[in-house]
């Protein structure tokens, strides 16, 4: 089967290499000149289905009155004309109840775990590296009511069962020593022991590779202009350099996937959130962090990638606006600092910006569409990296009519619009399935 991938993220590539370890003709088409260039070039580093939970739920809306007022933000907006960014923006606050959270985390959860699944089994067949670490992440709480707050996140946690840890201040120091001189900032953890770390943009070059070894051809530098489809069936892409023709194509083009998709009559409420980091060269190893640890307060995580420290967080609503915010750095500088002052050199980091693409509800889009042959992979948001290996095995399970190792429940486009949408599996036929 001949199938077009669009985008070369991690989400675009992951899920190029496990069709085309499938057999399928595949082609990637990028825009820009290698993977991996945009929103998975400088993310947090987090591979945590364990932290895997939406934005919006209980209480949500107060505390976004506290996070704006605070002098180090974790969520910033920028007030425009956006009917999009207000659409997705009411979405999320219709998500703020417990019923919709109970649901939402567990479809993300249910994903997160077979990915990191999904990951293991990639690493033991192929040796792919990638400043790999497999020590957990730490979620630090710096108030008593944070920490009575993880009572619903452990519930689902226990449902599905993710292993974790609720530690005091001695625990939590067992797995991160060198927070022992800012101890006293602390009340206590939750530490997710099966969560990992690593570069999301070596992953997603080598992973291109590996695709590329299996057949798969990525074509850089094409603008795509349209999706084309005919009778209800796509057809192929038109681009700057002339239409390329395919049985499928997937769309991983993340935040850009709203406004392609429009023309053809299916409606996501994916949007951007823009998201900061600043990556560190590590000075003292035994002063930096071993894993993952997030702040809870500033939701901002600092990760150890082999001998840098990266420190992204912020959720910003500016559409899709690149500029770097001095304002947004200082506060990464500020973490860092507060938690590892000398661990790394913050000034000689490396500042970046990105665009998650974010659904209301905080669960991917994934999976077939009415337009036959049309296939989603968008809507990660923070959880790209996180979700990247189990989307791409799901999808090239699901393409060819294998049964897929989780329900696909709640995935699909269809929970938006049941019009727009195809059945979740097993699908129709009529989706182009191979024998």
């Amino acid at each position: 089967m001949k199938i077009l991938v669009l985008g070369s993220g991690v989400i675009g590539a992951t899920a190029a290499y496990y069709l085309a370890r499938d057999g399928h003709e595949v082609t990637v088409v990028e825009r820009q000149s290698g993977p991996a260039l945009e929103t998975s070039f400088a993310n947090a580093g987090e591979v945590s289905p364990g932290y895997s939970a939406p934005w919006a739920g209980p209480g949500v809306p107060v505390k976004a009155i506290k996070w704006l007022l605070m002098h180090h933000s974790p969520l910033v907006i920028k007030p425009m004309l956006d009917p999009a960014m207000w659409r997705w923006s009411l979405g999320m606050l219709r998500n703020c109840t417990e019923a919709r959270y109970r649901v939402n985390k567990a479809r993300m959860v249910r994903l997160a775990e077979y990915s990191r699944d999904c990951l293991k089994a990639l690493r033991a067949d192929t040796g792919i590296a990638y400043d790999e670490r497999m020590q957990g992440t730490l979620q630090l709480f710096r108030t008593q009511k944070q920490l009575d707050g993880t009572a619903n996140d452990i519930e689902v946690l226990q449902r599905y069962g993710v292993p974790f840890q609720l530690l005091d201040r001695a625990g939590y120091l067992e797995h991160e020593p060198a927070l022992a001189a800012v101890q006293e900032k602390f009340v206590g953890a939750l530490r997710l022991p099966g969560d990992e770390t690593g570069d999301c943009f070596k992953f997603t070059n080598a992973i291109a590779k590996l695709a590329e070894a299996r057949g798969a051809k990525f074509r850089f530098g094409v603008t795509i202009r349209a999706v084309t489809a005919h009778a209800g069936r796509v057809t192929g892409i038109e681009t700057d350099q002339g239409p390329l023709r395919a049985d499928r194509v997937l769309l991983a083009l993340g935040s850009h996937s709203t406004a392609m998709l429009a023309p053809l009559g299916l409606r996501i409420p994916v949007y951007p959130v823009k998201g900061y980091s600043i990556t560190v060269p590590i000075t003292d190893a035994a002063a930096a962090p071993e894993s993952t640890i997030m702040d809870e307060t500033h939701k901002v995580a600092v990760t150890r990638l082999g001998e840098r420290i990266r420190v992204g967080g912020t959720a910003q609503l500016s559409g899709f606006d690149l500029s770097l915010e001095p304002a947004r750095r200082r506060t990464l500088e500020f973490v860092v600092n507060d938690l590892f002052p000398h661990g790394g050199d913050v000034a000689r980091a490396e500042f970046w910006c990105g665009l998650r693409p974010m659904t209301p509800d905080g669960t991917p889009v994934v999976g077939p569409t009415r337009v036959q042959g049309l296939w989603l992979a968008t809507g990660h948001g923070t959880l790209g990296w996180t979700m990247a290996a189990g989307t791409g095995r799901l999808l090239a399970d699901w393409m060819a009519d294998r049964e897929p190792a989780i329900d696909t429940e709640g995935l699909t486009i269809g929970r938006y619009d049941p019009a727009a949408g195809a059945a979740p599996w097993p699908h129709p036929a009529s989706q182009g399935a191979i024998a």
